[in-house]
This record gives structure tokens, sequence and C-alpha cells, in this order.
């Protein structure tokens, strides 16, 4: 009977830490993210951004900066949400604001959003960093503007010649371009199949260049990327993988201590 007793604590103590290990982990995991984590030079690229509310408020509006030399192009339009862009002297897009509309309860707690848009990436390769505003209800604001490893950290893309080799190398999805840097899943909307890109006698440029019309041709995907794999999410999760051991180990302990004692 005393053997049976051990093994149910046991079994319970381990079940506990397995929950807290599995609870906390998806807490870490719940950051604003921008995707794909890798993507082509020039192309017109679709980019997701997928917003979970963290706190038992609804999220009500979000605002993503576009970073520098991005050419912000285009935003699938939602229902219930209504969307404004700021602009510069130079009529390029800096920002995109996505806000609750209507009867529209924002992002409840345990749900997420997605929200689809297509810009231009740089030409030569980099890294863009996406500083994003997250706005609950009571007026709080979280900053997604931090570096890797904070709590906060913004998401980040990077801009490679050769997409498929960066992918590979950071386990990370994107979205597939075409063998003229177009991406295959652009906005839908008032698209017209008629549009063609222009072209050129320019191999290389023919290869680069990009028009809008094959941008509103594309049909989004609607497929949200769940991919976090930035490193302050990593640690987090592996310090939350040690505190669980630990408080099974301690838990071990404490079933031994007690049937000890009952022994005595």
């Amino acid at each position: 009977m005393k053997k049976t007793s051990w093994l149910s604590k046991l079994t319970s103590a381990m079940a506990t830490g397995a929950a807290a290990f599995l609870l906390f982990s998806g807490l870490a995991s719940a950051h604003v993210t921008v995707n794909p984590s890798v993507a082509q030079t020039s192309a017109w690229q679709t980019y997701s951004i997928k917003i979970p509310s963290e706190k038992e408020l609804p999220t009500t509006k979000i605002t993503l900066k576009i970073p520098e030399g991005v050419a912000f192009k285009q935003y699938q339009p939602l229902a219930g949400w209504k969307i404004t862009t700021e602009k510069n002297d130079s009529n390029e897009v800096t920002s995109i604001t996505w806000e609750i509309d209507g009867d529209n309860q924002g992002i409840l707690a345990g749900q997420f959003q997605q929200f689809n848009f297509v810009a231009q990436n740089p030409e030569a390769e980099t890294e863009v960093a996406w500083d994003a505003f997250q706005y609950y209800s009571d007026g709080s604001i979280v900053e997604w503007t931090g570096q890797p490893g904070d709590n906060n950290p913004h998401s980040i893309t990077a801009i490679s010649k050769d997409p498929a080799t960066g992918d590979a190398a950071t386990g990370g999805d994107h979205h597939s371009t075409g063998s003229n840097g177009h991406d295959s899943a652009g906005t839908a909307g008032n698209a017209t199949n008629g549009t063609t890109a222009d072209t050129t006698t320019d191999d290389k440029k023919a290869n680069e260049d990009t028009t809008l019309g094959d941008a509103l041709s594309d049909t989004v995907t609607g497929e949200p990327n769940n991919t976090d794999s930035d490193p302050g999410t990593l640690k987090l999760q592996q310090a939350t993988l040690i505190v669980s051991i630990l408080a099974l180990i301690m838990s071990f302990l404490g079933i031994a201590l007690a049937t000890r004692r009952k022994k005595r």
C-alpha cells in the first residue's frame, strides 16, 4: 500500500512539473512577431505580423514601424479593423496601424490575430528590425522594441540573396520567391490578371524588377507562421525547464522525507 502511495505521489509531482513547463514555455513564445524571418533581396514580400494577447485584457490597437530600407506597398483589408498609415515628407510609409472598428472587441486573452501586408525588400543583404507597439483596452502599451534576449524583443528579418540557405541556417520559415524575385504569396484585393511585370534586356535588372501588378495578382495564403526562435525566447524556455526540474527534485525529496518520518 505504501509503494502504491509513493508511486502516486511521484507521478503527481512529475505531472505538475511538466504542466508548469508547458505553461511557461507557451508564455515565453507569445511574442509579437513578423514573418518570414528570412526573405529575398529586392523581392516584393508578403509579410505577416502575429499579435497574441498576453494580458487578461483585449488588444485594441497595434502599430508597426516600417524599417529603413523597406518600401511598404500595400496592406490586406480585414473586417472589424481600421487600418491607417503614416508617411514622411518623401511620401514613404513609415508606420502602419491596425485599430478595432465598429463592434470589434479586439484580440481577447488567449487569442491572436494576424495581419498581412506587402513590402519591397532592400537590394543589399542586411537585417531589418520590426518595432511594434501593442495597445490594450486599459490604455497600457507594450513596446516590442528590444534586442534579442530582452523581455520584449522586436522581430528581425534577414534579407538575403539566397534565402533558402539563410532559412536552413536559422531554422525559420519563409514564403518562396519566383525566378524574378517576386513573392509567391502577395495580397488579395482589387487585382487584375492583365497586369504584368515590366521587362528589360538586362537579365539582372529583369530578375530584380517587380511591379505592383504582380504583387496584387498573387493570393494571400492566410496561413499563420508561428516560428519564434529568437535567443531571448530560447533562454527563457531553458530557464523554465531548469526551474521545473528543480521543483520536481524538491517534490521528490519532500516525499522521501515524509515517508521516512512515517516509518519512524
